[in-house]
């Protein structure tokens, strides 16, 4: 019988101590609800679910939550069970005051997220419940590091049709993100001797702080008007680049210096990582296929749902070269570390067709925000020029010399997010600085769209 009520209960951790059991079992209580540990409201375990766990009697359970209703500390109903009173919980002394949120602006135009409002919930869901229904009970155990072989298939197959990347399953390796796949490559990296890796001249300084936190160094390639320029790669290892739409310039990459980065990397026997972020958003014309298609066995590709979907999901995958596939598979620890689940759904959201017409609503959508930005920006602030707009979810708005702090602290007053580009270069750059903002017009939701344009408008120039 014990057995039996030991599986109706929740589970409760407490140490009884002193004397006698009862006292023991109460004073435990008494310190769990005084501590917080045990927060109001919470519903006990009943006398009987208790006794059986800790081994004692069940009249020893019922005395102490008698003793502790009669002083206070619980309440008993019938039907509702033993519950914590509701009553103000004083921390415990020297205990640090829990640091308070910081307030969120009133518009946010910082680049790097889509509208978290738009993700497909409705769709999402229906593809998890077809995948688990679908699924293997071995595919809930530790799996191959390189990701579910379901998600890899339907990546290749995505991939090769709408980015033209030379994709093999056996060469995807899934990971937790952009930046863990970094971690991983700058690791692989590392073991086989490598010390440097060539960077834009502006770009994520996160990113850098990885490939650094693997002992690599970065050095910034300079930038022009057709994008980096590669003829600066001599003596590097590697090069991490965004060929298709660059990162925050807002250019491709020209395509005379594609074929140069590869054929450095042909000659020298350097990698190339891709980072194709926002590959999906493309806008006015045929969007520009990745660089891995040149040279699958020198490109390194990186993909990620953080703009397709939601950076939540933690997805991404990389297709490698053969030999290096086998390295970051190894870096993972041996074992798959990204959630299955989500694997598999996102593996049936993709051969299901959902992924595509979830990319083409989305990108029509963000055409009509970026229209409405360039438009809204010519006529209410002529003095700003909005450049990069053929692709991606944020624009360069170029401001007067001299300007770009002043506006970015006018938009900080007015509870609107926005970064200065001057925030993105590379702290060795040596291109002559410019004032702009990184716009990013992915993130709000609809109903906050205009107002988002208005508050940027008011502190633009001109």
């Amino acid at each position: 019988m014990a057995d039996q009520w030991a599986t109706l209960g929740v589970d409760l951790h407490l140490e009884p101590a002193g004397p006698g059991l009862r006292r023991g079992l109460t004073d435990a209580l008494r310190e769990a609800v005084r501590s917080g540990r045990l927060a109001p409201g919470t519903r006990l375990p009943s006398s009987r679910s208790l006794a059986a766990d800790l081994g004692i009697a069940r009249n020893t359970v019922a005395d102490a939550y008698a003793d502790l209703v009669a002083e206070g500390w619980l309440t008993a109903r019938q039907g509702s069970g033993t519950r914590v009173a509701q009553r103000t919980v004083v921390p415990p002394a020297g205990s640090a005051p829990h640091p308070r949120a910081a307030a969120r602006p009133a518009y946010d135009l910082r680049p790097g997220s889509p509208d978290l409002a738009s993700f497909p919930r409705a769709e999402w869901l229906k593809a998890a419940r077809r995948a688990l229904d679908a699924a293997p009970y071995h595919a809930l155990d530790y799996g191959d590091p390189r990701g579910r072989p379901e998600l890899r298939a339907a990546l290749a197959g995505y991939l090769a049709r709408a980015r033209g990347v030379r994709a093999d399953p056996e060469r995807i390796v899934v990971c937790g993100g952009f930046a863990h796949g970094l971690r991983l490559l700058g690791t692989a990296l590392g073991a086989r001797g490598a010390r440097t890796v060539a960077v834009e001249s502006y770009g994520l300084d996160v990113h850098w702080s990885v490939l650094a936190g693997c002992g690599l160094r970065t050095v910034p390639l300079p930038f022009d008007r057709r994008g980096t320029d590669p003829g600066a790669l001599s003596g590097t290892d590697a090069v991490l680049l965004t060929p298709a739409h660059q990162f925050p310039m807002g250019v491709p990459l020209h395509r005379d210096r594609r074929t140069a980065v590869v054929d450095w990397a042909r000659r020298t026997g350097g990698l190339v990582l891709e980072d194709d972020y926002d590959g999906e958003f493309r806008y006015d014309r045929q969007p520009v296929g990745a660089l891995q298609g040149l040279d699958p066995d020198r490109v390194v590709y990186l993909g990620t749902a953080s703009k397709s979907l939601a950076p939540g999901l933690r997805l991404a995958w990389m297709v490698l070269p053969a030999d290096l596939a086998e390295e970051a598979a190894t870096a993972k620890g041996g074992v798959d570390t990204c959630g299955v689940l989500d694997q598999l759904t996102l593996a049936e959201f993709l051969t299901s067709g959902a992924y595509d017409r979830h990319v083409r609503a989305t990108r029509l959508r963000y055409r009509r925000r970026r229209d409405a930005l360039v438009a809204a920006v010519a006529a209410r602030a002529p003095e700003a020029r909005v450049t990069g707009i053929a692709a991606g979810l944020h624009v360069l708005l170029r401001l007067p010399p001299g300007t770009e702090r002043s506006v970015v602290q006018a938009a900080h007053w007015r509870g609107l997010a926005v970064h200065g580009l001057a925030r993105y270069r590379h702290a060795d750059a040596v291109a002559e600085p410019a004032d702009a903002l990184v716009v990013g017009y992915g993130t709000p939701p609809d109903h906050a769209w205009s107002g988002a344009l208005d508050a940027l408008c008011a502190v633009l120039p001109g």
